[in-house]
């Protein structure tokens, strides 16, 4: 069964793939907690059960209690109680007494077990919540970085928090909701039944139409629910980007352009939603329209019948007032859970969704995968061998054939324009991709061979997006070598010229540095994330553009460390300042994801090749530079902005 408000979903090939997702999710999860369940709902059957005892109780009095005579024995009206007539009260007096305590006893265990009820169906919902949220966020963690290239965050956070919050209302309040409307409506048509089967079947005369009234609300307020769906999304993500750019927003003085933008989006949310309202606010209405047309229905046959002592029309027998005003009572508790069933369906339909994206996504294959019998990577020297290695997304080739060594201490630099390959060659060395073709070694150990955990606990990685958590600068210095201690900490912080500054800020390790790092500069969380790797003492370091946001007073002593860091472990740095690798063992220049020329520093400016151009652009020898590079300088320009828009 499709959900049609899922239709623009972008986890929709996830979703399309999972059978029967809320029998998976009562099987795997709500077994857990199946104790949780069957209390919920034995509780909630006697909770309504109860409620119904009641309005019956105050017929039987009328009818044997109240009224002069008694129009029936009150033994004869008591066959809910299971109680010898012997122990049943044989004066009126003593019948009114033992009503009262009927009542109190219904309405004092009603309440307790409307307690245990809500207590379970809370606990059986939350505690699923809760493991639904941590499995589906361990597994997003372990998916590989492609997954991500074409995700947002805001669609990632959709699943986490507004999925697995949409399951936990079905669980609570949708099933609470279910087995309410079942034990009131079939507690309540039994009742009638028995009291009276003739009246009865006047006043279930409106539940075919409410049936077909509920059917009809629910297939036109669907395609609505859609698109508020589709309107929520954008204006998400229209808030999410404005938020995260509201620098270049001060900058370009735009506010009011932006707030136009968010005025439209929140307008297109404003009229979806609107349109949706206003089918539901004249669903209820109408449903109480056709309920009020039953009831009066109800109550002229049963008041003509009593009022005149006989049966009207086709009708035969007697009608007591008692039962006429328990018909009453219970008509009016009957209709309204029968309109709820189409607010249930709508929960139910909505689980079902969030259910099979949230199993799409755990089901997701992954095509980094650790050898069953993987071991751990043990680095003797750090020896790295990439062996004729090519990589790609699809059909799109990103690194082609490559193939070079670094021994263990030295350091190797990748250079090149501009989406050469030179951040996937090394994220592949961390396995955040797994090669098509050839080999990475180190120290002759297959890297599909070593556990991943092992592999990058003893590989340290500073990137050029230097990220930073919510917390304080010892907790992100610490992040992933947790039991530091703080002269630990202070002493990575030196090494990376960060320990200064950090000594100058209001609370010093201890200042918090906001989301993402924003209290701080770029080159302040840059020593910040290179201090973390310090910590880490790797054996291979791995530098992507480490400096890249920092002045360059700053990156002088920052490259001071990293010489004193990189000394005696084996170390792979791209820089677009070229500067800062000049002095390596090693550059491997690379254009169009291959390797277009490799040796030191002083070699490959005698080469005049691409290196030699690239460092006459820094140098600011433009004009010096041949044609025939400029034009190709233009072409992969243009191509890798067109990769871009894709």
């Amino acid at each position: 069964m499709s959900v049609e408000w899922e239709e623009d979903d972008p986890f929709e090939e996830q979703r399309d793939k999972i059978e029967n997702p809320m029998k998976r999710l009562f099987r795997e999860y709500g077994s857990r907690y199946r104790f949780q369940a069957l209390v919920g709902i034995f509780a909630s059957i006697f909770a309504r059960l109860l409620d119904l005892l009641p309005p019956l109780m105050l017929g039987i009095a009328i009818d044997s209690i109240f009224r002069d005579g008694g129009a029936a024995s009150f033994s004869e009206q008591i066959p809910l109680v299971v109680l010898p007539d012997g122990l049943l009260p044989g004066t009126q007096e003593g019948q009114f007494w033992f009503t009262i305590a009927v009542l109190i006893g219904a309405f004092g265990l009603g309440a307790i077990f409307h307690w245990v009820r809500n207590w379970g169906f809370n606990s059986f919902a939350q505690n699923i919540q809760h493991d639904v949220r941590t499995d589906t966020y361990d597994k997003m963690q372990r998916l590989n970085m492609d997954f991500f290239s074409d995700k947002q965050t805001g669609e990632m956070m959709s699943i986490l928090s507004n999925d697995v919050n949409r399951l936990e209302r079905f669980l609570n309040d949708g099933m609470n909701s279910l087995f309410r409307m079942s034990v009131m409506v079939l507690g309540i048509g039994g009742l009638l039944l028995w009291i009276n089967w003739q009246l009865a079947l006047v006043a279930l005369l409106p539940v075919p139409l409410i049936a077909a009234f509920t059917y009809a609300f629910v297939k036109i307020i669907q395609p609505k629910y859609a698109k508020v769906r589709s309107t929520v999304g954008k204006v998400n993500s229209r808030l999410e980007n404005n938020l995260g750019g509201i620098q270049v927003i001060k900058s370009s003085t735009t506010e009011d352009y932006e707030s136009d933008r968010v005025d439209d989006v929140s307008m297109g949310y404003f009229d979806a939603n609107w349109d949706a309202i206003e089918t539901r606010i004249k669903f209820f209405p109408g449903l109480r329209v056709i309920a009020g047309v039953g009831f009066v229905i109800t109550f002229l046959v049963g008041g003509l019948w009593v009022f005149n002592g006989t049966a009207p029309g086709p009708f035969t027998g007697t009608l007591t007032e008692g039962n006429f005003v328990v018909f009453v009572l219970y008509t009016q508790r009957f209709i309204w859970p029968m309109a709820q069933f189409g607010q249930i369906i709508n929960m139910y339909q909505r689980a079902r969704a969030s259910s099979a994206r949230m199993f799409g996504l755990m089901d997701e294959p992954s095509r980094v995968e650790e050898n069953p019998g993987a071991t751990e990577l043990e680095v003797t020297e750090g020896h790295v061998e990439y062996d004729h290695v090519s990589f790609g997304y699809g059909d799109e080739t990103i690194v082609e054939d490559v193939d070079f060594d670094v021994e263990g201490g030295e350091t190797l630099a990748l250079v090149g324009p501009t989406g050469a390959g030179k951040s996937t060659i090394l994220k592949l060395l961390l396995r955040m991709y797994d090669i098509d073709d050839g080999e990475i070694r180190i120290d002759g150990q297959d890297l599909r061979d070593v556990t991943l955990r092992s592999l990058r606990e003893r590989t340290g990685y500073v990137s050029q997006d230097s990220f930073l958590f919510y917390g304080s600068v010892e907790e992100n210095i610490k992040y992933g070598t947790f039991d530091a201690t703080r002269d630990e900490v202070i002493e990575a912080a030196k090494m990376a010229e960060a320990h200064d500054f950090i000594e100058n800020l209001p609370e010093g390790y201890d200042t918090e540095v906001g989301e993402r790092g924003v209290k701080l500069s770029g080159g302040q969380r840059q020593r910040i994330s290179i201090a973390r790797a310090i910590l880490k003492d790797p054996e291979i370091l791995i530098l992507d553009e480490a400096t890249s946001d920092v002045d360059t007073e700053t990156e002088m002593l920052i490259q001071r460390s990293i010489d004193k860091l990189a000394a005696d472990r084996t170390t792979f740095a791209i820089a677009h300042r070229l500067s800062t690798i000049k002095d390596a063992d090693t550059i491997v220049v690379l254009e169009g994801g291959q390797i277009v020329e490799r040796g030191t520093h002083d070699d490959l400016l005698d080469n005049g090749g691409l290196y030699a151009h690239l460092w006459g652009v820094q140098a600011g020898e433009i004009d010096e530079l041949p044609q025939e590079f400029i034009e190709r300088a233009q072409r992969r320009t243009a191509r890798t902005e067109s990769q871009q828009d894709d």
